[in-house]
């Protein structure tokens, strides 16, 4: 990785670490390794992320369009396949929760899970490459890291099989590279004058968005009491 671009990493991970900690010990995810979380009710993170994986599909795709290099065009491209795996993937998982026993669960998206594709989108638009990729460089550990521990719980205490939970192991470990590349991406934009403040924001708020989401989860699908 770039060193510049490292040292960034690294300082904006550290400025990001109480938020990344709420993550990674979300309450949404210890109900769910105890079983706690009603096999019906999972219809709700699926719905969710049909809709935030729906978003996104066409947030990167215009990334794709505003590509200003070979580079980050290439980048953005194995992005948006990896987007369109996803969305193939989650399929199975819905498929095998959505016949699960219990009240009517509507996939209207919620407001709170909703909000970090919304911004994913304004970064589409209105950021550089290197804020948009900066942003996810930050986010996606983290979020792989929940993944990894879902698929696991969803194993272990629901029964699912390996395709069912394919949606989560996908994203448990970044594709070999993957960190150079986006990296590359960052390191260009730097050097054409985006401003490292700007990438830090990106970060700061997609990983606001995506504490968040889990928040959201948690309130919608876990008991009251």
């Amino acid at each position: 990785m770039d060193s510049k671009v490292l040292k960034l990493v690294e300082s904006v991970r550290h400025e990001l670490q109480p938020i990344e900690a709420k993550i990674l010990n979300h309450r949404y995810l210890r109900a769910l390794e105890a079983g706690r979380i009603e096999r019906g009710q999972l219809r709700i993170f699926a719905g969710q992320q049909s809709h935030i994986i729906g978003s996104d599909l066409r947030s990167v795709a215009q990334m794709v369009a505003r590509a200003g290099s070979e580079r980050s065009q290439a980048f953005f491209l194995e992005l948006l396949e990896g987007e369109r795996a996803a969305l193939k993937a989650l399929d199975l998982f819905r498929a095998a929760v959505v016949a699960a026993p219990g009240p009517h669960i509507s996939d209207e998206p919620l407001p709170g899970a909703f909000a970090y594709c919304a911004f994913v989108a304004w970064l589409s638009l209105y950021a550089s490459e290197a804020e948009f990729v900066g942003a996810f460089l930050i986010n996606l550990p983290v979020w792989g890291a929940n993944c990894a521990r879902m698929a696991e719980a969803l194993r272990s205490k629901y029964g699912l099989s390996e395709a069912e939970v394919a949606f989560f192991t996908m994203f448990a470990t970044a594709p070999p590279g993957f960190e150079e590349r986006a990296a590359g991406v960052v390191a260009d934009g730097l050097a054409h004058g985006v401003a490292q403040a700007k990438i830090r924001r990106a970060a700061s708020l997609l990983q606001g968005y995506e504490l968040l989401f889990w928040d959201t989860l948690a309130q919608a699908s876990l008991p009251t009491t």
